[in-house]
């Protein structure tokens, strides 16, 4: 059995005040890739290089303070690949890869943080730069080998995936074009959505992340934001998948994932 995590901890020190390491530790997945680490190599230097025993493999943002994205493992990758080859983007920090090949398999589990749109146009533009090369991207890798996107996307594919679909159709994270790249991937891509595969019908319980604003937690009005996709061999392993709620480590919630395969 393989046990996958995927979370945006919203900041990894404040994550840390909130006992993610123990929650980890308790949890005990073979991976964990997180997002938004908003912190940079000196930040992690002596604290953070390893959770719960479990070592850390990071791209950072140039930005102080900005996104970042890691994958801790038990295992030790048989090589690392930092950034998808975009300029613009690998200085932000939202791409990075574990690679477990052997002589009979080529496997990679990849933490991925796109882009919010929401702060404005300029920022949407972007995004839209960021899908137009993450698809090929990953159609490429697809080519190549098996491999598992965890990621906070930051699109709700499906009216399913959040709480008022209906007043949201004009807002980022369920534009139209946002929800077509994700069908065009889990369709005429190479890639599986785990959870829906899982849960193909759930709604209400399936959302990842809660505004701050406005009680949206405790009414949870929320979204599914948090994803992991995998390449159809490796997606036809799930067993379970979990999202964990009783503690809040981050505006996002962790989703876990448990695989019939191993490393």
């Amino acid at each position: 059995m393989f046990k996958l995590t995927s979370l945006n901890l919203n900041g990894i020190r404040s994550a840390a005040t909130k006992g993610v390491e123990a929650w980890i530790a308790q949890n005990n997945p073979d991976c964990i890739c997180v997002q938004e680490v908003k912190a940079q190599a000196p930040d992690v230097a002596g604290k953070f290089e390893t959770l719960a025993g479990l070592k850390g493999h990071f791209h950072f943002a140039e930005k102080k303070g900005y996104s970042g994205v890691a994958v801790y493992s038990k295992h030790e990758p048989s090589e690392v690949v930092v950034g998808m080859g975009n300029e613009e983007f690998d200085a932000e920090g939202r791409f990075v890869e574990l690679r477990f090949d052997t002589p009979k398999r080529k496997l990679s589990i990849v933490s991925a943080y796109f882009p919010s749109g929401s702060s404005g146009p300029e920022r949407q533009e972007a995004k839209f730069r960021f899908l137009d090369h993450m698809g090929p991207h990953l159609k490429a890798l697809g080519a190549q080998r098996e491999f598992i996107v965890c990621s906070d996307v930051n699109i709700a594919h499906q009216q399913a995936d959040l709480k008022n679909w209906k007043s949201n159709q004009k807002n980022s994270g369920f534009l139209p074009e946002e929800r077509a790249w994700m069908t065009h991937m889990t369709t005429e891509g190479p890639l599986v959505d785990v959870y829906r595969r899982l849960h193909p019908e759930t709604t209400d319980a399936c959302y990842t992340w809660w505004s701050n604003r406005g009680q949206a937690y405790a009414k949870n009005v929320g979204w599914r934001l948090d994803y992991q996709l995998a390449t159809a061999a490796l997606a036809a392993g799930a067993q379970k998948a979990e999202i964990y709620k009783d503690t809040r480590f981050s505006d996002h919630a962790p989703l876990t994932i448990d695989y019939n395969w191993t490393l």
